[in-house]
């Protein structure tokens, strides 16, 4: 990517972004406690894999030494306030952090009134914010003009997965990231963005959009036709976008892998 902005973490859901003297773990679609909110949605009794959250988001944060994690929206699962569950996840959650680690939270369609009980964090609104050379934001609304003159975008929302069939007719769904350069197309009618130097030939900004953390949640098979994208800027705004396994493979133009 740009100047290696934004570089993936080999086999996990999660990139390390250099965002001008710091560097910062981003993740996105962490939804804690996504197991009650399917119980009280849907009556779907599934065993809490918190702790696994917790402990994968931990080892990351060691491995990678960051200063920084950032959070691509829906951090919390509760459109509304959350409760005990989803409160209690994200207290213990944030109690094992490193103590000098900052956080920054996109906020997310899910992420309600967060600021207003979760302490100790920054928290974007929701058209996102700049880091550095690098946007952020959830991917729900359009992101703001200063997010979209950044030389990468990172975004969340979407849970991109691809469909993959084998030889013998077996398939396989698989969580993938979507990357590529911002089609000027997409943004050029929308009066909020007429300052933005690549509408008028510049050259735009990357995009990434980031695999969910939670393993749990569906997604947009972003292969398969017929599948309805979440973001109101995908799949147009995304010009010559590439999808890549969690492991790195390179599987080509996300619309015919």
């Amino acid at each position: 990517m740009t100047r290696a902005l934004v570089e993936p973490v080999p086999d996990a859901p999660a990139a390390v972004a250099a965002t001008g003297d710091e560097r910062a773990l981003v993740v996105a679609d962490y939804h804690a406690g996504y197991e009650a909110g399917l119980r009280y949605e849907r009556g779907v009794d599934v065993p809490s894999r918190a702790e696994d959250r917790r402990e994968r988001l931990g080892e990351l944060v060691e491995r990678t030494r960051v200063d920084r994690l950032v959070v691509l929206g829906d951090l919390m699962h509760s459109i509304g306030d959350p409760g005990g569950a989803e409160r209690g996840e994200l207290e213990v959650l944030f109690e094992s952090l490193p103590p000098g680690l900052s956080v920054t939270l996109a906020k997310g369609n899910h992420d309600g009134r967060i600021e207003t009980w979760l302490d100790g964090i920054e928290v974007l609104p929701g058209d996102g914010g700049r880091l550095g050379d690098v946007g952020v934001c959830h991917g729900h609304t359009w992101p703001s003009p200063s997010v979209l003159d950044a030389e990468v975008v990172c975004v969340g929302h979407e849970h991109p997965f691809v469909r993959l069939e084998d030889e013998v007719g077996g398939t396989r769904v698989e969580p993938a990231w979507l990357r590529g350069r911002l089609d000027p197309v997409a943004f050029a009618d929308r009066p909020a963005y007429d300052g933005l130097s690549w509408l008028d030939g510049g050259e735009p900004p990357r995009l990434v959009v980031v695999p969910a953390f939670n393993d749990l949640v569906g997604g947009t098979w972003v292969n398969v036709e017929g599948q309805s994208f979440l973001a109101p800027f995908l799949p147009d705004g995304l010009a010559d976008g590439e999808a890549y396994l969690l492991d790195g493979t390179r599987l080509g133009p996300f619309r015919t892998v």
